[in-house]
């Protein structure tokens, strides 16, 4: 009787669970990766804000400019009837009839002189190229989306939810088909004066290094 009958002496079962494990550990990375880089690229889009558009900056600076002129007005007609003598009592005092003049409040400033008014974009909902970051797998996804999203928290919600079925070999997309893409990522927004692929390009090595440490087998 062959007291070894029945053992083996192979890894098989082993390795196929290493390799299983390891495939798993390799499309999870690659979720990963997927997710900060296009974490990385909605968050820094820059979201649009009228505020800052020219025509807005210069109406402002013209009203501002204005309400400042009455404000230096006001102080040379104040210092006037300080540097009269005939303004004031023997005891000090202005005289009945005499009275100094009001610089703005900062409502005054906002309602007579409009200081934080807009020209352009009244009704204008910034969000939109936030909104435009497109995942696919395999091919480029084409089109514009008229998503508005000015938190990216939806756009993100919806990129985790699509790389669940992404796995290691395929090929995956995160596109901005929105025609002011380009502008943007060269300096177009003071918001993003670095732009985001080249920024989140500059990060890419330490976001694998990351994804490849936490799923690590």
């Amino acid at each position: 009787m062959n007291k070894y009958a029945g053992q083996q002496g192979s890894f098989a079962e082993q390795i196929s669970a290493f390799a299983e494990g390891a495939r798993e550990a390799m499309d999870a990375s690659f979720r990963e990766i997927i997710i900060e880089i296009g974490g990385s690229l909605i968050l820094m889009s820059p979201v649009g804000n009228q505020e800052l558009w020219a025509s807005n900056v210069a109406f402002r600076s013209k009203n501002v400019a204005a309400a400042d002129d009455y404000d230096f007005k006001v102080s040379v007609r104040n210092t006037v009837i300080n540097l009269t003598d005939s303004n004031f009592t023997k005891s000090g005092n202005l005289k009945r009839g005499v009275k100094y003049a009001k610089p703005l409040t900062k409502t005054e400033r906002e309602q007579n002189f409009n200081v934080n008014g807009l020209v352009a974009g009244k009704d204008y909902v910034g969000g939109r190229f936030r909104g435009n970051w497109q995942f696919s797998i395999d091919a480029p996804a084409d089109g514009v989306l008229d998503t508005i999203d000015p938190s990216g928290r939806m756009s993100l919600a919806l990129l985790r939810g699509q790389v669940t079925s992404l796995t290691a070999g395929q090929t995956a997309y995160i596109v901005n088909n929105l025609p002011y893409g380009i502008p943007l990522e060269y300096g177009h927004s003071t918001q993003a004066p670095n732009g985001m692929v080249r920024v989140t390009l500059a990060r890419f090595q330490q976001i694998v290094d990351e994804a490849v440490r936490k799923h690590r087998v």
